[in-house]
């Protein structure tokens, strides 16, 4: 009952090319819109530098640490390339909280006027250094940060104080080597199976429109056998279109780092999640029509509210053995973007992302129970 309702739902969706054409492209025009995004914008960050520092004579000689400052940076961003600073000069406190107003640079820094006496004729008192800046902004905290870092190793080569501590950084996985495009690709790869959305909907609901459900009804066959015969070319569908995204991105320099495997069940998972969603989709909708008007908001919320678009953290209701649970735990592509993060930048194996697949698994069993019963209850 269930290969023949599969082997219609195959020429349905090559009948209807241009909803698998878009079905399958879009994820892959994403990966290639967001790698032109990354080539034009890579980070680096604008730091304005006012040098105040009035200097002290010693011995007949003028000292001026606040002037020699600006080189020692500039060496330093040189020899750092991961440091992705630029340093600009300013010369005047009016002048530079202009610029800084007009968001012309990231942060602003400040040398006070006693700055080279208080560091080399001790007092108790240290030289107060001023940041400016914007302080929601990220730009502002990572250009503070770096140059604050620079300014503290070169405070202690001139006084010749040891520091109080050093720095070991251990990545979790391969974070280490991962870059900005690399961090946007698992939400993308997840996009194209949401996109199934669409197409899986589509298919169960043009049996309505078409009138060819009442066929469906007289040869009284169950809704999980049409869910099964239909769902079965979607998931099709879906590894097509993951697996092209995945070509893309490889093409434009993503590594997929983790297991393979890993990476095909979570696609596998993810698709049966989207077909069931899809059919409560079409059990409140009556025709195709209605799927591109209703099933964009869905999918928006799908797109721009998991991760899949961008990055994006909900502040968590609570934890189930340490797995954060939030608003965004009711849409199944959360935890499939989780999961892929982990595997495919991290390196991580199965145990790693068994929280995830639990809750993939157990909202897409809320997700069917729900929709086959609206579905049935509505159109068999």
């Amino acid at each position: 009952m269930v290969w023949p309702i599969i082997i219609k739902s195959i020429k349905e969706q090559l009948r209807n090319y241009w909803i698998l054409l878009l079905t399958i492209s879009m994820a892959p025009f994403f990966v290639f819109l967001y790698y032109l995004i990354n080539e034009a914008s890579q980070p680096s960050y604008d730091v304005l530098l006012l040098n105040l520092d009035e200097g002290f004579i010693s011995q007949g000689d003028t000292i001026n640490l606040g002037a020699e400052f600006p080189a020692h940076m500039k060496s330093v961003i040189i020899e750092t390339p991961e440091v992705r600073l630029k340093l600009k000069l300013a010369s005047d406190r009016t002048q530079a909280f202009t610029r800084m107003k007009n968001r012309g640079m990231d942060a602003l820094l400040i040398l006070p006027h006693d700055f080279s006496h208080r560091l080399l004729q001790p007092t108790g008192q240290l030289p107060e250094v001023e940041f400016v800046g914007d302080l929601t902004s990220y730009s502002y905290m990572i250009s503070a940060i770096w140059a604050g870092e620079i300014l503290d190793k070169f405070t202690l080569s001139i006084t010749g104080n040891a520091p109080l501590y050093t720095i070991k950084e251990t990545a979790l996985g391969y974070s280490s080597k991962v870059s900005e495009f690399d961090l946007w690709m698992p939400g993308i790869l997840i996009l194209s199976i949401i996109m199934l959305m669409f197409s899986a909907t589509i298919a169960i609901i043009t049996e309505v429109d078409q009138k060819t459900i009442l066929r469906l009804k007289l040869s009284r066959i169950k809704a999980w056998q049409f869910l099964v015969g239909v769902g079965g070319t979607q998931v099709m569908i879906g590894i097509i279109a993951i697996l092209l995204t995945l070509a893309s991105a490889v093409t434009l320099g993503f590594e997929m780092r983790g297991s393979f495997s890993l990476f095909l069940l979570i696609a596998v998972l993810t698709s049966v999640s989207m077909i069931a969603f899809s059919l409560l989709l079409a059990s409140v909708i009556r025709s195709v029509t209605d799927v591109l008007v209703v099933g964009n908001f869905p999918l928006f919320l799908f797109m721009f509210f998991t991760g899949a678009a961008f990055p994006i953290q909900a502040k968590a209701w609570f934890y189930i053995k340490g797995y954060a649970l939030s608003w965004q735990s009711l849409m199944s592509p959360t935890h499939a973007i989780n999961a892929l993060n982990k595997v495919s930048i991290m390196g991580l194996g199965f145990n790693d992302i068994l929280p995830e697949l639990s809750a993939l698994l157990f909202v897409t069993l809320i997700y069917f129970v729900i929709g086959l019963w609206a579905f049935q209850k509505r159109h068999l």
